[in-house]
């Protein structure tokens, strides 16, 4: 081994891996609070014992749900990245700074880092993960995709081998759970959205999660992730749900349809990645159409696996801590062997530009009611060559409803 080359950590000495949490928050809590009570369990199937060495909150005397020792508490998180008896460090504070700052500190300190940052690893996971590497350690983030699904380690290692052609998923809890109501139930927008707000699925200020915003970001993780694309958040195109009516969804059904928000990440035939989110109506019979409520899906097409689907909780305290209590466990047993265990994808893919990329669509038009107008209608369609798949029309007092489903 050459001198420059990092030295291996003996087994021995690596029993026992000091571990420093960034954030004693909502999933903080629920991380500390599973690796204080299942410590000895872990180490009996694993062989490392994790120790909860220090941990960062903004406030020392507020009030948690999780009863942390007062002498793991800091307010300092760069004293805790470079304290030495933390081996790997674990940031689940949220938002773009300090977390990136932090994080960068501690892969270039060589300590292992996992994060449910999904915001960071869309914006910055390129250069995140080039610091990784070039300090020989791990970055982990499967709780920055789907919450408590398995979903970044299959697509990074399990899929390596395989040559991915579409991802299509539902990666947003609080919108499904709006649809569900909205198709189930019957009710407006507005009326699920309150009913989501009250039950704690989405936040008193919901934009990022019903325009889509949320959902883009996850995107773009998975594109990077399936098709090695260099794809940040901004890149991809966010439509939301704020517009669709009960109406919309009742179409929709008699249509045989499911109106979904999806991303969707798709390889063109030159090798570039589509990445897009917006509302669809999917059949009826798609395994996606029959995800209710809070849960996220993931559909997965490969050349030689065919299709595979993920489903789980998509969000929450106690979910997504068991995403980043895998990957902390993964780090640890790196660490200890002395190494880190990367997998990634060549990042050769490029940018498949969205007005290149088409679709079938859905369209409603309100019009008078006489001869003449129909035909004008379809000779606008005609004439940018839409072909039309299916139409319906209603009147209302002297108005038309139409509405239209073209082909591709």
């Amino acid at each position: 081994m050459s001198e420059e080359s990092p030295q291996v950590r003996p087994i021995e000495a690596a029993e026992r891996v000091g571990i420093g949490v960034i954030g004693c928050g909502t999933v903080g809590g629920a991380l500390i609070a599973a690796l204080l009570s299942r410590s000895t369990q872990i180490a009996d199937r694993t062989g490392t014992q994790l120790d909860v060495r220090r941990v960062a909150v903004r406030d020392l005397h507020k009030a948690r749900d999780v009863d942390v020792p007062r002498e793991l508490l800091t307010d300092d998180a760069e004293e805790l990245v470079a304290d030495e008896n933390v081996e790997v460090v674990v940031e689940v504070m949220g938002t773009i700074e300090p977390a990136r700052s932090l994080i960068e500190a501690a892969l270039k300190a060589r300590k292992p880092v996992v994060t449910a940052n999904k915001e960071l690893m869309a914006l910055a996971g390129a250069s995140l993960a080039k610091i990784a590497k070039e300090n020989d350690v791990d970055l982990l983030y499967e709780a920055s995709v789907g919450g408590g699904i398995p979903l970044v380690r299959p697509l990074r290692e399990s899929l390596a081998g395989e040559r991915i052609s579409r991802v299509v998923g539902i990666l947003n809890g609080t919108t499904n759970y709006i649809l569900t109501r909205m198709t189930e139930e019957g009710v407006e927008y507005k009326t699920a959205l309150d009913e989501a707000q009250e039950l704690g699925y989405a936040e008193a200020d919901p934009t990022a999660d019903v325009e889509g915003l949320d959902a883009a970001a996850k995107a773009a993780i998975i594109a990077n992730l399936a098709f090695g694309a260099s794809v940040v958040a901004q890149d991809v195109h966010p439509e939301g749900i704020t517009s669709i009516t009960a109406e919309d969804i009742d179409l929709a059904g008699r249509l045989g349809y499911t109106v979904k928000l999806v991303a969707i990440i798709s390889r063109h035939d030159n090798g570039s990645a589509g990445v897009r989110v917006h509302p669809v109506m999917l059949p009826a019979d798609h395994p996606l159409a029959s995800v209710r409520l809070s849960f996220n899906a993931v559909f997965v097409e490969g050349e030689d696996v065919g299709e595979l689907m993920f489903y789980g909780r998509g969000a929450g305290g106690a979910p997504t801590a068991s995403a980043v209590l895998g990957d902390l466990i993964d780090a640890a047993h790196n660490l200890r062997h002395g190494g880190s265990g990367r997998l990634a994808r060549p990042g050769n893919a490029t940018l498949w530009p969205l007005e290149e990329q088409s679709s079938a669509f859905y369209l409603t038009l309100d019009v008078e009611d006489a001869a003449g107008v129909l035909a004008a209608v379809a000779q606008a369609f005609g004439e940018y060559e839409v072909s039309i798949r299916s139409m319906e029309q209603t009147g209302v007092r002297g108005e038309a409803h139409l509405v239209f489903v073209t082909h591709e």
